[in-house]
């Protein structure tokens, strides 16, 4: 039989298929999808489940003159696929590659940047809005919403204004009852009671003004298309409930839908997952996290954890299998899991809020009016800290030093290894005055043997891990494993003494002193941005203390940081091994 997908370079060559070949694409596009993922890696159930879904959206609708977002943007490859990267989808989140989530620069058929869920009702409405204010009625706009990203806040802030404003606006709502783990909440009850047809008389979108059908087959591409075509002509705003399986077409992502939301590389024939070698290798800084809680939990009963939405990406998942009365999903709501856990500290409950460094940033008013400024002592742990790899400029974690250095009443840790984010966790549920951010890269730690006696550490104090004479490395977190390396390899290396400077605030003010007093070049090094950060903290104390040593910060420059493998984006940054052993040395150089 003849092949459909290799003649399809836009939405206008899929539109000249007949109805009836459709489901013969949707099979080809799958099988595409999976051929690709499978050796270079990505997210791939959430692409597999909407594939009926975005070859009808592209064969109803004229885009890219009709705006089309994808939130969050897990479940786009198929967009991309179809509007005319099908060619160099195998670069897809390389270096250098096209993005893993739809990118406004990357292609015209990509209407909005995504990355982080629940805005593309908001933007998807502000485009309708600004159709109507320039008199285009026919322009069609459409957002696709995952059950999990529509229970969280700012979706629902759309939701409420979208029913008021009369615009030609539809939200599919794929609804799969999963996100990256399984959908929470009571939203979540509902829609399965709706799919289950035992809802209550009123239907919660209704009420809030929107022309509500289904819910329907999302897997139906025929029904998907007849119902789309019947929406076109509707107008104000619209919501179409469809329901889709997530990893549809490969039966072990179907079975396993949270390892298959990113399973890495796996044979694309059987779907098993291909085995790493079993070299023993350090654990991740998630899994040391997901097994300290629980240790130091069952010595404490006040001890509970929080993540929005986030259970096996950060391994609070453990400490909710085994104390599932103690440890909380809350769903894709960051702004409520920080207020909840300020909630719980006024009741003498220790939280560990547990939530990944770009996404902090979605709670930042909390952060500083909820928890700072009442000076309530909630441990935040802030996973996937720094430069993240292939996930690309969304998701680097590379503000978070900046964006809580200023914040009053603050305590800023970062571990360099695996017992060293033990020990602070375990001095934080001693209990503090202030809250304290733990910030720790995606990835492995550094030791195989890690699990230590637990050691309170003094805040504010740091560590010298190598006396010298000439150059202090001032080092902050995992990368400093990378610069006591890098320090072995140097000519003259007895010349640098090398600090673990554990906090970014308060700052070790006597070892400074004794630093800029006993060296002539500092050197600092993080993996966050420049501006605002680390380094910028170290200068401002020089500066406040009339200190003149020359300071020179390794750190991630102004700008955004494209994807690539963790060593690519560190080398894009210039906080790489190279670049850094080749400033020290030239530095020493000049100093015989």
């Amino acid at each position: 039989m003849k092949r459909l997908l290799p003649h399809i370079e836009s939405p206008e060559d899929l539109k000249k298929i007949p109805l009836y070949e459709l489901p013969k694409l949707a099979q080809e596009l799958r099988e595409f999808i999976i051929d690709i993922v499978s050796t270079k890696e990505g997210h791939l159930g959430a692409s597999l489940g909407a594939v009926e879904l975005t070859i009808a959206l592209h064969y109803v609708f004229n885009t890219p003159n009709d705006k089309l977002i994808w939130d969050v943007g897990h479940q786009a490859y198929g967009h991309k696929i179809l509007t005319g990267r099908k060619e160099i989808f195998e670069t897809n989140r390389q270096l250098g590659g096209i993005s893993g989530f739809p990118k406004r620069t990357e292609s015209e058929y990509d209407d909005f940047g995504t990355g982080h869920s629940s805005t593309a009702i908001s933007a998807i409405l502000g485009m309708a809005m600004a159709s109507k204010l320039k008199g285009d009625y026919t322009k069609q706009h459409i957002a696709v919403v995952g059950d999990a990203s529509i229970a969280s806040g700012m979706a629902f802030e759309g939701l409420n204004h979208l029913g008021v404003t009369h615009v030609n606006a539809l939200i599919v709502l794929n609804d799969n009852a999963i996100g990256i783990d399984p959908s929470v909440g009571a939203l979540k009850k509902y829609l399965t009671n709706v799919k289950a047809g035992t809802a209550k008389d009123e239907n919660i979108f209704e009420c809030l003004n929107l022309n509500y059908s289904g819910p329907i087959d999302g897997h139906d591409i025929k029904a998907l298309v007849k119902e789309l075509e019947r929406l076109k002509h509707v107008e104000g705003p619209k919501l179409l409930h469809i329901i889709t399986t997530k990893g549809k077409g490969l039966k072990q992502a179907e079975e396993d839908q949270v390892v298959y939301h990113a399973p890495g590389k796996f044979d694309k024939l059987t779907g098993e997952r291909l085995k790493k070698s079993g070299q023993n290798e350090p654990p991740k800084y998630q899994d040391v996290f997901g097994h300290s809680i629980v240790e130091l939990a069952k010595k404490n009963k006040n001890i509970v954890g929080i993540t929005p939405a986030m259970p096996s990406g950060s391994s609070l998942k453990f400490m909710m299998d085994q104390m599932p009365d103690r440890a909380f999903d809350v769903g894709i709501a960051e702004q409520h899991a920080v207020t909840l856990a300020a909630g719980m500290a006024t009741q003498g409950l220790v939280p560990f809020c547990n939530i990944y460094s770009t996404f902090l940033q979605r709670a930042y008013d909390q952060v500083i009016h909820d928890v700072a400024l009442q000076k309530l002592p909630v441990i935040f742990c802030l996973d996937r800290a720094g430069l993240v790899g292939q996930d690309g400029p969304t998701h680097h974690g590379v503000f978070d030093m900046a964006y809580l250095r200023c914040i009053p009443n603050f305590i800023i840790f970062a571990p360099m290894n695996e017992m060293e984010l033990r020990n602070i966790m375990y001095t934080a549920q001693l209990g503090l005055n202030n809250p304290i951010a733990i910030r720790y890269p995606r990835g492995r730690g550094a030791n195989i043997d890690w699990r230590n006696d637990f050691e309170r550490i003094e805040i504010g104090k740091s560590r010298c891990l190598k006396e010298g004479s000439e150059i202090a490395v001032l080092t902050i977190g995992h990368i400093g494993n990378t610069i006591a390396d890098l320090i072995k390899n140097l000519d003259g290396s007895e010349k640098v003494g090398h600090y673990d400077m554990r906090f970014v605030k308060p700052l070790d003010k006597n070892a400074l002193h004794t630093i800029f007093t006993q060296y002539k070049y500092i050197i600092t090094v993080e993996d966050g941005t420049k501006t605002g950060g680390f380094g910028s903290a170290v200068l401002e104390f020089a500066n406040k203390e009339g200190l003149s040593k020359p300071v020179k910060i390794f750190g991630v420059p102004d700008q955004f940081v494209e994807h690539g493998t963790i060593p690519e984006t560190h080398q894009l940054a210039g906080i790489d091994f190279d670049t850094i052993h080749s400033y020290i040395q030239s530095t020493l150089d000049q100093c015989e």
